[in-house]
């Protein structure tokens, strides 16, 4: 009995529910019916993330891909260096302490301008030399008048005559040599000094300083004082990998954009590709040879790009087509029957018109949703 009691009780619960939906949905029929206004696009998902249906596909225009023909092109990361065939040290030719510093690590410096001076030994030690040298020239001299005026008068030997003629000629030799020594450590003989100045052998910029006031510095020993860098030409290093070197040839040239200055763009000659790769990377090293137009600075980041030397045909799209999302650009591609795939694509250089360049994913001919922001929003919601 009891059993009999909980079926009928189940069946009765079921009866009524089953009422209830069947009301609400007439009700909500009947409300659709009455509505008079625009119809929302209602979106039904697909098993597939990439796929979409809508109710009303024709809110969503298409439009036909065309085509443009150019060479292909390698955009990779480069860094902005020195040119080390511009790059002058500037040592110091005498050993001593630093006792005036007149050009920072930056400064753009002219040749000849005075970068520092030191208080040197060496210049004590050249003006003895070149005080004997002057005494002993001037020995050497009266001895060669004297031993002159005795062979006139026969006196002596032609000889002897010879080894003095020979005396003088050495000492002014070392007279010139200890003269010109003074000179190098930027000594005036008339008038010595110990303090030893050091000018600029070139004009450029400071990129390297190694020396402060006080500090001590010996003649010709690295490391050099100041290094000057001619920056009107500069390098820039850029990493390629193993499988793009086809579309990099020496002697070609590639464009150079500036992170910094996007609107410029530069050109650069390639001048030498590494013949040794990278292990890690599989990369090898490009040197492109740039004239700088003042715009551009050691360590900055660049873009070269590379032509090929083959035409290739690649799809444009409006730009609206393109669907920037994730790091990633898309287009929307119409399947038929209100359903939509999202398809991945490389996006290419701007072209006029509004139009993009698609360099993959995407065929010239093919039907893409013109604006691919408006399809999203409503798969969104």
């Amino acid at each position: 009995m009891k059993r009999m009691f909980y079926l009928q009780s189940t069946l009765c619960l079921f009866l009524v529910l089953s009422t209830t939906r069947c009301g609400r949905q007439v009700t909500a029929a009947t409300v659709d019916n009455n509505d008079t206004g625009p119809r929302p696009s209602k979106l039904e998902p697909d098993l597939d993330a990439n796929h979409f249906k809508v109710d009303h596909p024709e809110q969503f225009p298409l439009v036909a891909a065309g085509d443009y023909i150019a060479s292909p092109e390698l955009n990779v990361t480069g860094v902005v260096s020195p040119d080390v065939s511009r790059q002058v040290p500037v040592p110091s030719l005498a050993s001593g302490r630093v006792v005036e510093i007149d050009a920072r690590l930056g400064d753009e410096v002219k040749q000849g301008q005075t970068l520092f001076k030191i208080r040197s030994t060496d210049i004590a030690g050249a003006f003895s030399d070149y005080r004997k040298a002057v005494r002993n020239e001037q020995l050497t001299k009266i001895q060669l008048d004297r031993a002159k005026l005795l062979y006139e008068n026969g006196a002596i030997p032609r000889s002897t005559l010879e080894v003095a003629q020979n005396a003088e000629d050495n000492a002014k030799v070392d007279l010139d040599t200890t003269t010109e020594h003074l000179r190098l450590l930027g000594s005036d003989p008339d008038h010595p000094t110990g303090i030893v100045e050091v000018d600029a052998p070139v004009s450029g910029v400071i990129v390297d300083q190694q020396i402060t006031n006080a500090s001590g510095v010996q003649a010709l020993t690295p490391p050099n004082p100041f290094t000057i860098s001619d920056v009107s030409h500069v390098w820039i290093v850029c990493d390629v990998y193993e499988n793009d070197l086809a579309q990099v040839r020496l002697g070609e040239y590639a464009d150079i954009h500036l992170n910094a200055y996007p609107n410029r763009v530069l050109k650069g000659r390639i001048g030498n590709i590494a013949q040794i790769m990278d292990p890690n990377l599989h990369t090898a090293k490009v040197r492109l040879e740039v004239e700088n137009p003042g715009l551009m600075r050691f360590g900055m980041f660049v873009t070269a790009t590379f032509h090929g030397e083959t035409k290739e045909k690649h799809a444009t799209v409006p730009a609206t087509a393109i669907l920037h999302l994730h790091d990633r650009d898309w287009v929307y591609m119409p399947l038929g029957g209100g359903s939509f795939r999202r398809v991945e694509v490389a996006a290419g250089n701007m072209l006029p018109g509004n139009l993009q360049e698609i360099s993959a994913g995407l065929e010239p001919g093919a039907q893409v949703v013109a604006n691919a922001l408006v399809l999203q929003n409503t798969v969104e919601q």
